[in-house]
């Protein structure tokens, strides 16, 4: 039931998608400024998922003081995170309950996140903190 209700959400929002599997997907809407985010469904939560950046060569004890700065202040549900060598913005919610604007508010938390940290986060990643 979560898959149908996950695809509707995608289609009433008019949003470009593709589905990788039976429960993931990819959105690429670049007029809504979200780009290669992935949303996963593992019962009980959809996880939604948006690589940030490569982490920089270097030193990143400026870069991860910055992003948990970042998780305590600006962001209420998501936070950023370490996956590999990436700094992702990730966020999940119950599956059980989820409706359309709950979905909607997380997708417009990330993009909204994501261009309000660029200029803070850009200078840590160029230059790395050396």
């Amino acid at each position: 039931m979560t898959r149908q209700r996950i695809e509707s959400f995608l289609r009433t929002l008019g949003l470009s998608f593709e589905e990788l599997d039976g429960d993931t997907w990819v959105i690429n809407d670049e007029e809504r400024g979200v780009e290669n985010l992935i949303v996963v469904h593992e019962d009980p939560v959809i996880i939604f998922r948006l690589k940030v950046t490569d982490l920089p060569p270097g030193d990143h004890c400026a870069l991860y003081a910055e992003l948990l700065r970042l998780n305590g202040t600006d962001l209420l549900h998501g936070a950023y995170a370490l996956e590999g060598d990436s700094v992702v913005l990730i966020n999940t919610l119950l599956s059980e309950t989820i409706d359309i604007e709950e979905f909607q508010a997380t997708l417009d938390a990330i993009s909204l996140s994501v261009a309000e940290h660029y200029e803070r986060l850009l200078p840590l990643v160029n230059t790395g903190d050396r």
